[in-house]
């Protein structure tokens, strides 16, 4: 009888983005990865150039499915961090994306292969219902449902690397 080999679990991938991290908290946020992972993790760190005394940094990480959840929660409730976690869409398996910010709290959407956000049939019938007629309203709730705000929070955050400049505008009048 030939024995058989015992089934390896599928292996999920993604990319964790702290965009703006206090400088006294980054050493936390590496031991919070690494405790989510189970081995220790160390951060290339860089400044954040939109936030003065804030630090920015990559981790592309490898787990079972359902690591960029635990990744999000090990990381959730800490005031002054932003991050986005992703998790890549596998064979049989949905990929998610969590983004988190200060003032919004923490975002979660189911996203398809190639990383776009899938809105579940009964949100859309949800913000059809809310809207009624009212086509202001539907994209509102069409632009909640896709983590507008959470997006447009973060950008400059994505934006502001070592590569690309910041060019702030401000109002005048």
């Amino acid at each position: 009888m030939t024995a058989i080999p015992a089934r390896q679990p599928p292996t999920a991938r993604g990319v964790l983005l702290v965009h703006s991290s206090p400088r006294a908290l980054s050493p936390h946020v590496e031991w919070a990865v690494g405790r989510a992972l189970g081995e220790a993790v160390n951060f290339d760190w860089s400044d954040q150039p939109v936030l003065s005394g804030s630090q920015r940094a990559e981790y592309y990480w490898e787990g079972v499915p359902g690591t960029g959840a635990r990744l999000a929660s090990a990381l959730l409730g800490w005031d002054h961090l932003r991050f986005e976690v992703t998790e890549d869409a596998g064979f049989g398996v949905d990929g998610g994306r969590w983004l988190h910010t200060p003032e919004l709290g923490i975002f979660f959407a189911q996203t398809d292969t190639v990383g776009n956000i899938v809105i579940p049939e009964d949100r859309i019938r949800y913000a059809m219902e809310t809207a009624g007629a009212n086509a202001l309203e539907l994209h509102r709730e069409l632009r909640l449902a896709l983590g507008q705000a959470w997006d447009d929070e973060l950008e400059p955050f994505r934006t502001a690397s070592d590569f690309n400049s910041v060019v702030w505008l401000h109002k005048v009048g």
